[in-house]
């Protein structure tokens, strides 16, 4: 077995020449980059008040952070359930089986950074519906 680097070709991506789709749970995302069999890295965006709808991932974790605008971030895994705030800076896992749901604030869009791991799948059984604290509005 050889531990010499398996050699990928460098990317460049900017988010606003991003092709914009609409996620599973409602958000619109942008996806940016991904590194073969690791890792996908995207851009998501909740218009102000908007609500996503509540699911959980089958095979992929993910990587938040926040950097624009202002909400909240619900989790539940394996009986315990929690409720963040999301600002600016703020980073959150979101780890594999989790369900989750996220709303921005009224007063803003909510932008997200996010690393998949590994790459977001593209199929459509990877978010799986959840109940949720919230209706969702989005999508």
């Amino acid at each position: 077995m050889s531990n010499q680097p398996v050699h990928q070709p460098f990317a460049t991506a900017a988010v606003d020449a991003a092709p914009v789709v609409t996620a599973p749970d409602g958000a619109e995302v942008r996806p940016l980059l991904v590194l073969d069999g690791q890792g996908s890295l995207a851009a998501f965006h909740l218009a102000p008040g908007q609500v996503t709808r509540a699911v959980s991932h089958a095979t992929v974790q993910e990587l938040w952070q926040v950097t624009a605008g202002s909400g909240e971030l619900w989790r539940r895994q394996d009986g315990r359930e929690q409720t963040v705030r999301l600002v600016p800076g703020t980073a959150v896992s979101i780890p594999l089986g989790t369900a989750f749901q996220f709303r921005a604030d009224a007063d803003g869009p909510l932008r997200i950074t996010a690393v998949t791991m590994p790459p977001w799948p593209g199929t459509d059984t990877e978010a799986r519906p959840e109940d949720g604290p919230w209706a969702a509005t989005a999508g």
